[in-house]
């Protein structure tokens, strides 16, 4: 795993690569995907490093908690508070690629089940 000077969300955090932010607070910042998968694929990143969603939740549920809270911010904003899916992907097995603590924000058209319900 990169370090946290090598960690490409924590060089968006400092400025040194740029993002299309759409939200931020003092803690969190939320930009658009690069890479989108849907109409909407916003991400939202505490912005202290912590490899994943478990571990932030293990070492600041509160942080953790923010996180979410301005998910829900985020897909009012962009307008898809009638149906989007929120996604943590957690180690390379699951589909993480950047290993700094992420949400998906994802909506816009329909995609299809994960088949987990």
């Amino acid at each position: 795993m990169p370090t946290v000077t090598d960690c490409l969300f924590c060089r968006i955090v400092v400025g040194e690569i740029p993002a299309t932010v759409v939200h931020e607070t003092d803690t969190t910042l939320a930009f658009r995907d690069i890479a989108p998968k849907a109409d909407t694929h916003v991400l939202v990143i505490p912005k202290a490093h912590h490899d994943d969603a478990l571990a932030l939740g293990e070492a600041d549920p509160a942080l953790a908690a923010e996180v979410l809270a301005v998910a829900a911010v985020v897909a009012k904003a962009e307008g898809v508070t009638g149906g989007c899916r929120l996604v943590f992907n957690v180690g390379s097995a699951w589909g993480q690629t950047v290993f700094h603590a992420h949400l998906h924000v994802l909506g816009g058209r329909p995609t299809p089940a994960m088949g987990v319900e």
